[in-house]
């Protein structure tokens, strides 16, 4: 085989011939002699391509750089200069160190503009620029040959210079994003910090009071609207605040949508739902919180967002011990009443000790029962009709166990305040699983069991 023969398959047992390059057999004195022209040229090309741009973009904004010069003019001069030794080096695929295209990268996306635009005046420099050297080559005779393989490497030129202000834009974008998210999370930890605005304060916070807010609370008003601004959030009347369970240490997270905060490098990742009873929120909150779990404080006054973050909190400690469902986003208003109950634990405890006392001396088993009857009396305020419907048990049973509870109790039974302490204990218990659940009437299934 011949150096000019058109390369073709490797012969087994030998490698194969390098791919022949048409640019390459062009005398290097013809080579030099076409870099040296084009060399020449590259300032009033640049000017020319940078005059053709801002023609066809009117737009564009001009930055000048340290010297005083435009960057653009800098970056298409560097890029031609840069694209011409490479051609005259003959090295193979070119190098790139034009940081000032990750700089125009950088500015796109500090301006939240995409890369289209940036794209197609990188393309029209390109064509501009190769009409020049398909010029210059006919001047001094390139083959054509060649000077399609020049072109084929204007084009992967560009490409080099595009990946640049990808990689510049990429940058930004994260550096914004994080910025972002820093202020975000500083506006957070304000809105749920346990200080307490007056009324005058949190008007001032959400836009609604009248004149100007005074006191101690006007400082956090102040700070709230402007930390808010920084981030474009418009502050809210009413919020509700979320503690959320990761369902794996790398879940994605949730997309909540627009106006929701959302701080995920807390343990348990917080979230501030503004105005959580607006129409479709609920419905977009669910959607976008499959395979979450956690809880959603109830809806309180932007200046009371601590509070609401509490009631989640206590949400979400009652589910890690197995007393509230697990494994979905719960709402705290719907569960109020095992937030109230188990919530002061000690204080329940104690009461109970005291209530229940006369169950003492009776076996747990039984002890369970009369517990369970008792409850169910004082839930139904009926008879033992009613009553043994609740429980699924034989009316007789429930007079046997009725009559035990008046000698356990005695007038204890009637008075109201004790009722009351009695149905809050048994309900506690109910709630932990220590007694069992009632039976809807119609499910009660009459037994005939003796006590």
């Amino acid at each position: 085989m011949t150096d000019t023969q058109p390369t073709g398959a490797a012969e087994p047992g030998q490698s194969a011939a390098p791919s022949r390059s048409a640019w390459r057999d062009v005398p290097p004195r013809q080579v030099r002699r076409f870099a040296a022209l084009a060399l020449e040229e590259v300032p009033a090309l640049a000017q020319d391509i940078l005059r053709e741009i801002r023609a066809e973009y009117p737009g564009l904004p001009v930055v000048l750089d340290d010297s005083g010069e435009p960057m653009a003019l800098v970056g298409i001069r560097r890029a031609l200069e840069g694209f011409v030794q490479q051609l005259a080096s003959q090295e193979g695929r070119p190098r790139y160190h034009l940081e000032v295209f990750q700089e125009f990268g950088r500015g796109e996306g500090l301006h939240g503009r995409s890369l289209d635009s940036l794209q197609a005046i990188y393309r029209l420099g390109v064509r501009l620029a190769w009409r020049r050297l398909a010029e210059i080559g006919q001047q001094i005779e390139i083959p054509p040959p060649a000077m399609y393989e020049l072109a084929e490497s204007g084009f992967e030129y560009l490409d080099g210079l595009v990946d640049q202000s990808v990689r510049g834009y990429a940058e930004a974008a994260a550096r914004e994003a994080g910025e972002r998210l820093r202020l975000q999370r500083k506006l957070m930890e304000l809105l749920l910090s346990e200080r307490r605005a007056d009324p005058g304060g949190a008007a001032h916070a959400t836009g609604t009071g009248r004149g100007s807010s005074s006191g101690p609370a006007a400082p956090f008003g102040n700070a709230l609207g402007e930390r808010a601004a920084r981030v474009g959030w418009q502050l809210p009347e009413r919020v509700a605040v979320g503690v959320l369970l990761r369902p794996a240490p790398e879940a994605v997270a949730p997309a909540v949508g627009e106006g929701v905060l959302l701080d995920m490098e807390a343990e348990q990742p917080r979230m501030v739902v503004p105005d959580p009873e607006a129409a479709g929120r609920p419905e977009l909150l669910r959607r976008a919180m499959t395979g979450w779990s956690g809880a959603i404080g109830p809806p309180v006054p932007l200046a009371d967002a601590a509070k609401s973050l509490r009631w989640a909190e206590a949400a979400v400690g009652l589910m890690e011990r197995g007393l509230l469902p697990a494994g979905e986003v719960l709402h705290c208003t719907e569960h109020t009443e095992a937030l109230v109950l188990l919530q002061p634990e000690e204080l329940i405890e104690d009461l109970a000790r005291r209530c229940l006392a006369p169950l003492e001396h009776c076996g747990p088993a039984h002890g369970r029962r009369l517990a369970e009857t008792l409850l169910a009396w004082l839930e139904t305020r009926g008879g033992a009709p009613e009553v043994a419907a609740r429980l699924g048990v034989h009316p007789q049973t429930v007079r046997y166990r009725l009559r035990q509870i008046r000698e356990l109790w005695g007038d204890e039974v009637d008075d109201p305040d004790r009722r009351f302490e009695l149905e809050l204990v048994l309900r506690a218990r109910r709630l932990r699983g220590l007694l069992g659940r009632a039976q809807a009437p119609e499910a009660g299934r009459v037994s005939s069991t003796a006590r």
